[in-house]
């Protein structure tokens, strides 16, 4: 019977020093980069270290020197072009400040969520930006995270007791007065049945923007049906699937403030479907004003939340806490501005 080949054991930081007749301390140095090493010594020992396969743990390294060369990003739906474009903006402050993003998605699951800020907590970031899932809770982040890892919070608020995470940063969107602007826009061109189409309850970004609609429609003296509000995933696929519910009973509505850029595009494909015409029998709004808005046809009415500079914005509000960890907690709330295209036309005779 063949025995199973022993375990290799791992090579240290000493078997280099041995192999190439430095110092420990100046393995250490080659490491991490440091100037302070002639190259042909660095020479000698970088290929002392491929020769011998010594693998690199930069997350001990930054604990042991408590520092950090990365910083982790969560976001909440990586097929959304609105978070390829912030984390886009996240990627350009992290890599002007010499360091990487580690990107992690919760794919709207809390459990994946828990999961996710665990496996890269392990690579040791300096702090992390999450973008929560819908109904995550404050209690299950704090114990992924820890009480002392800074942690800056993306648009959504987290469920629980504000005290748990009162000292975390927090950037949000005006999503109540954005969707307040886009109603009053919608009452502006003479609509009176008037949607709010996609997004969860679970969600505090769309009761923001669900409560903004409710406000306008309130202040122009129009009633809410109850199949006026319809809710589903945050999603191109699903806002389509959904989109018959506007119908389902009477009176149907004639425009819909819609919770994001890909539910209203996605609504856009339920209309046609159904035999309407977006931008000419029926008027839709969106909100973040991803690149594909400005495309679509009809072109999409939508309010403009600047996701690349939203991601520089919270990358830097992070590393600003790393530089002063005992600032007082900030909570930003970005605005957004209505682009009016053609998506919003006035009702039909």
């Amino acid at each position: 019977m063949e025995s199973n080949p022993p375990l290799r054991r791992k090579v240290t930081v000493r078997d280099i020093a041995a192999g190439c007749g430095v110092s420990r301390a100046t393995v250490s140095l080659v490491l991490r980069g440091s100037p302070l090493v002639n190259k042909d010594t660095r020479a000698r020992v970088e290929e002392e270290l491929r020769k011998q396969g010594y693998v690199y743990n930069r997350a001990a390294a930054n604990l042991r020197r408590r520092t950090t060369s990365s910083i982790a990003l969560v976001i909440n739906e990586l097929a959304n072009p609105f978070f390829a474009e912030f984390a886009a903006g996240v990627d350009d402050v992290v890599g002007e400040a010499g360091m990487v993003t580690l990107l992690g998605s919760s794919s709207e699951s809390t459990k994946r969520e828990q999961a996710v800020l665990g496996s890269l907590l392990e690579h040791g970031p300096g702090g992390i930006i999450l973008s929560p899932a819908e109904g995550s809770d404050a209690s299950q982040v704090l114990a992924a995270v820890g009480a002392r890892t800074p942690l800056l919070l993306f648009n959504r608020e987290l469920v629980g007791e504000q005290p748990e995470y009162a000292h975390w940063d927090t950037l949000a969107l005006d999503n109540q007065q954005g969707a307040r602007e886009a109603t009053a826009h919608l009452v502006a061109q003479g609509h009176r049945r008037i949607a709010f189409f996609g997004g969860h309850r679970d969600s505090s970004s769309c009761r923001q923007r669900r409560a903004g609609y409710r406000e306008a429609m309130q202040a122009a003296g129009l009633a809410v049906a109850p199949h006026w509000e319809v809710e589903c995933m945050p999603t191109r696929l699903d806002a389509a699937r959904c989109a018959e519910a506007l119908f389902a009973a009477d009176p149907a509505p004639t425009a819909a403030v819609c919770y994001n850029d890909a539910v209203a595009l996605g609504l856009m494909h339920g209309l046609v479907e159904r035999g309407l015409s977006p931008g000419r029998e029926f008027a839709l709004t969106g909100f973040d004003d991803i690149a594909e808005a400005a495309l679509a046809t009809p072109s999409l009415t939508t309010l403009a939340a600047a996701p690349r500079a939203r991601g520089r914005q919270a990358a830097q509000m992070l590393l600003d806490r790393l530089r002063d960890p005992d600032a007082e907690a900030r909570r930003i709330v970005a605005p957004v501005r209505l682009v009016i295209r053609a998506s919003s036309c006035p009702p039909t005779a």
